[in-house]
């Protein structure tokens, strides 16, 4: 996946070191709604820390702009 050198820099309190652009088997957490232009709803496969991912109610945000953009230009 190409994403664009500013929206990584955004990403810079990843503790993965970016595995979701550089790991090709890695599953990425799957987005349930995505609102507006900035904000998505995931429900991920485990529960390893992320310094992106919020708790709201039942559900986690991502508020990574790297997942952001992966989702909004790839649809993954």
């Amino acid at each position: 996946m190409e994403i664009d050198y500013e929206i990584v820099e955004k990403t810079r309190s990843c503790n993965k070191c970016y595995d979701c652009l550089s790991n090709t088997d890695l599953i990425l957490c799957k987005v349930e709604s995505f609102i507006g232009d900035e904000l998505i709803f995931v429900k991920c496969k485990n529960n390893e820390f992320c310094s992106y991912k919020m708790a709201f109610g039942n559900s986690y945000i991502c508020n990574c702009p790297t997942r952001i953009e992966i989702y909004k230009k790839y649809e993954l």
